[in-house]
Order: structure tokens, then C-alpha cells, then sequence
């Protein structure tokens, strides 16, 4: 699945394993750092880095929860900026990490810890076909 900003996973199947290709896409333009001056883009872009990294960490807290339902892996978009795109965690010309990389380490860290236990207070039923009377 690709999904902006995300999360989001389809249901993890028995033969299947659910990935999250794409997330995020969450935009920061440093002055003097991207490939051109303007009309840079991001799937949600911010203005400051400090807003960019409670979005930022907003995201990432999505992620247990749905590692548990079986999310097998996610894939941030993206590693750094590229031509008009300022989705990075670090600049087009990988000068300037756009948030605190101990914090990133932080929160990725988490990522690797169980995932929450999930109560079940109804269990699904299962869809049975219905028949037809003619």
C-alpha cells in the first residue's frame, strides 16, 4: 500500500503479508539547501522544523498498533529531498538533517518493541455467503 501521510496497511492474510510501500512525504524547504528556490513541494509541508518533527512523530506512534494487526514493514518517503520534492530527513544536498537524529533514533528504536496488546472485546464473524430462494 501507498499512503499519504499514512499509515495504513491492508489486512494481513494468511499467505499474504501486508507492507506499507510509501508514507509520509512530509515536507521542510531549507533555504540554500534545495534544488531550486521555490514551487518545492511535500505531501503536507511545514514551516518550521519543530512542526515538522511533531508531525513527524505523530506518524511513527501510528505504527505499533498496526505492526500488531501484522503490518510486516513501512518504507518513509523519503531519505532525502529530490529535485522539487522536500518529503526528505535530510536536505537535496545532504547538508542539514531536517529533525534531530537521536530523536529519530528514539522513536525508530520503539518501533522494534513488542507491539501493543490488542483486546478483542466482539471477535469478528465470519461472512457466510448467502443463499438465494427461488
Amino acid at each position: 500500500m501507498h499512503r499519504y501521510p499514512g499509515p495504513g496497511m491492508f489486512r494481513a492474510e494468511e499467505h499474504r503479508v501486508s507492507v506499507l510501500g510509501e508514507f509520509g512525504g512530509l515536507g521542510l524547504p531549507l533555504e540554500g539547501h534545495t534544488w531550486l528556490n521555490r514551487d518545492n513541494w511535500g505531501y503536507r509541508t511545514y514551516k518550521t522544523p519543530e512542526e515538522l518533527l511533531a508531525n513527524y512523530e505523530r506518524l511513527i506512534k501510528q505504527l505499533p498498533p498496526l505492526i500488531g494487526e501484522g503490518l510486516a514493514a513501512a518504507v518513509y518517503t523519503q531519505t532525502t529531498d529530490v529535485e522539487v520534492e522536500v518529503n526528505g530527513l535530510l536536505t537535496y544536498d545532504r547538508a542539514v538533517a531536517k529533525m534531530p537524529v537521536e530523536r529519530l533514533a528514539e522513536l525508530h528504536r520503539r518501533l522494534y518493541l513488542p507491539p501493543p496488546k490488542k483486546t478483542v472485546l466482539v471477535p469478528r464473524r465470519k461472512r457466510t455467503r448467502k443463499r438465494g430462494v427461488s
